[in-house]
């Protein structure tokens, strides 16, 4: 079992490490990982989208749709919650596991839309959460208040979606949707602002731990791509005819 990093042990003395990582190389990793996640969950999607029996044995299947729903949230728990119990290799397996599940669910999203407007969506996506990102790279203002702000209105918008599967109204429908762009655009400065902080206090808490804490980081991330991605795609989107 790995040692917490929040944990001192004085009788531990570890030996002394002779390439520790950086910060800068640390946030270099949590990019690339996250990018790798969304490469795997595309080519998912790509490849349950393009196959029919595949496509029909889910959505025949109610049990099969609420085990990767479920499956989803166990993963996102388990890894934020106990990640520092984890080898990093199994972190990264689940977050691997994680990323083809959410490519599962994401494939009806190319039977729903044409693959140019999803395409174009991706590439403003990819804009918006790039430009946010600097924004919390290089913002010297704290953003821990406007964070707490963030997560409160996200509770809000999860509330509303439900109540809004029952009312079924188009103009509340709209409103969570602008609601839900300008939230995760937050998010994703406020997430990469907290990364940097987190990264650099834990330099001299071992490669080990400091690699599960960036693979931590790429998922909160990754997370944000995606939501901010579904709510450009109800925005840009053009469904099939």
């Amino acid at each position: 079992m790995e040692r917490n990093i929040y944990e001192y042990n004085p009788n531990v003395v570890e030996a002394p490490q002779l390439a520790a990582l950086s910060t800068s190389s640390l946030m270099t990793k949590v990019y690339l990982w996250m990018t790798m996640a969304l490469a795997v969950t595309g080519m998912t999607a790509f490849y349950v989208a393009g196959n029919e029996s595949l496509l029909y044995t889910i959505a025949s299947s109610r049990g099969l749709i609420w085990g990767i729903f479920i499956a989803e949230l166990a993963l996102v728990w388990i890894l934020s919650a106990n990640i520092m119990r984890l080898s990093f290799a199994v972190a990264g397996l689940m977050f691997v596991a994680y990323s083809v599940l959410n490519g599962v669910a994401m494939s009806y999203i190319l039977l729903a839309y044409t693959e140019s407007s999803v395409a174009t969506t991706f590439l403003v996506t990819a804009g918006t959460f790039g430009a946010m990102s600097v924004v919390g790279l290089t913002i010297k203002k704290d953003l821990s208040a406007f964070g707490r702000l963030l997560i409160m209105v996200l509770f809000g918008l999860i509330i509303a979606t439900v109540v809004n599967m029952f009312v079924a109204s188009s103009t509340l429908d709209w409103a969570l949707t602008y609601i839900g762009v300008f939230l995760f655009c937050g998010l994703t400065a406020y997430d990469t602002q907290k990364m940097k902080e987190i990264l650099r206090q834990s330099e001299g808490a071992g490669d080990t731990n400091m690699l599960k804490i960036a693979l931590l980081c790429s998922l909160s991330l990754y997370l944000d791509f995606i939501n901010l991605f579904l709510y450009l795609l109800r925005i840009f989107g053009d469904r099939r005819s």
